[in-house]
C-alpha cells in the first residue's frame, strides 16, 4: 500500500483546522469591509448633501443640511426642547412604542397559534381578519385620539394595531408549517393538545415569530409617532409636528435621525436575542 494513501487522513485532519481558520479570517475581513463601506457611503451622501445645500443647488430652507441638523440635535441635547429634555421625549415615545409592541406581539402570537391549531376557528374568523387587515391602520390614529385622548393610550393603541397583524400572520403560518410527524409522534406518546401546542407547535413557530418581531417594532414606532403627530403633549412625533409648524426643516430631520438611532438600537437588541436563542441554527452570512 502506498505511503501517500496512509497519510491522507492525517493530512486532511491537519488541513481541516486551517480551512476553518481561513474561513473565519475571510468572514472577519468581509465584515470589516462591509462596515467600512457602509460608513463611507454615509459620509459621501452627507458630504454631497452639505455641498449641494451650501451651493444652493438644492433649497437649503426646505432640505436643510447635515451641519444644521447636527446643530439642532446638539441644541436639544444640551439645552432641551420646548417640551422638556430630549431624553424625556425619547423615553415617552419609546414607552408608547414598547408597550404597544408587547401587547401587539402577545395578542398576535396567541391569536395566530390559536387559529393555526383550530381549523374551525380559522374558518370562522378568517374573513373578518382579512377585512380588518385591509383597512389602512394609520387612519385609525385620529379615531384613537378621539377615543382615548391625547395621552399615551391612543399612541399605544395605534402601535398595537400596526404590530398585531404581521405577528399574527407569521405565528399562524408557523403553526401551520409544523412538521406533522412531530405532532403525530407526540400524540403517540400520549401528549394532550395543550402539551402538543406548548412543547411542539410553539417552539417550531418561534423562528417565524422572531422574523416578524424585527419588522413589528418599527411599526410600533410608526404608530407612536403618527399618534403623537396628530395630537400629544410630549414625544418625538410632537417635536416633528412643532418643527414642521415653524418651518424648521432641520428639526424635522433631527427628529428623524433620533428615531433612526432608536430603531437601530432596538434592531440590534432583537438580533442579539435571536442569536442567543437560536445558537443551534447555522449562520447563512458566510455563504
Amino acid at each position: 500500500m502506498s505511503p501517500d494513501v496512509l497519510s491522507t487522513p492525517v493530512a486532511d485532519a491537519v488541513k481541516a483546522p486551517d480551512r476553518a481558520h481561513s474561513r473565519a479570517r475571510a468572514a472577519r475581513r468581509r465584515k470589516i469591509v462591509v462596515g467600512a463601506s457602509r460608513v463611507l457611503l454615509l459620509v459621501l451622501v452627507l458630504a454631497l448633501w452639505e455641498a449641494l445645500s451650501r451651493a444652493e443647488a438644492i433649497d437649503p430652507f426646505n432640505f436643510s443640511m447635515p451641519s444644521k441638523i447636527w446643530d439642532q440635535i446638539w441644541t436639544w441635547v444640551t439645552h432641551g426642547t420646548a417640551l422638556g429634555s430630549l431624553g424625556e421625549q425619547i423615553w415617552y415615545t419609546l414607552y408608547e412604542a414598547l408597550l404597544g409592541w408587547v401587547i401587539g406581539v402577545i395578542a398576535g402570537v396567541v391569536c395566530g397559534i390559536a387559529l393555526g391549531r383550530i381549523t374551525f376557528l380559522a374558518d370562522v374568523l378568517g374573513p373578518y381578519i382579512k377585512v380588518l387587515n385591509s383597512i389602512p391602520r394609520i387612519v385609525l390614529a385620529p379615531i384613537f385620539v378621539i377615543w382615548f385622548g391625547l395621552g399615551p393610550a391612543s399612541k399605544v393603541a395605534s402601535a398595537v394595531v400596526l404590530v398585531f397583524f404581521p405577528v399574527f400572520f407569521n405565528a399562524f403560518q408557523g403553526a401551520r408549517e409544523v412538521d406533522r410527524n412531530l405532532v403525530a409522534n407526540a400524540r403517540i406518546l400520549g401528549a394532550s393538545d395543550r402539551r402538543v401546542t406548548l412543547q411542539v407547535v410553539i417552539p417550531s413557530a418561534t423562528s417565524w415569530i422572531f422574523t416578524s418581531l424585527h419588522v413589528s417594532f418599527g411599526f410600533a414606532l410608526i404608530g407612536a409617532i403618527v399618534g403623537e403627530y396628530i395630537g400629544a403633549t410630549k414625544g418625538i412625533g410632537l417635536l416633528v409636528a412643532q418643527s414642521q409648524g415653524t418651518f424648521n426643516a432641520a428639526g424635522v430631520y433631527a427628529a428623524m435621525v433620533i428615531l433612526a438611532v432608536v430603531a437601530l438600537v432596538a434592531e440590534g437588541l432583537l438580533t442579539f436575542a435571536e442569536r442567543r436563542i437560536f445558537r443551534w441554527k447555522p449562520s447563512g452570512s458566510d455563504s
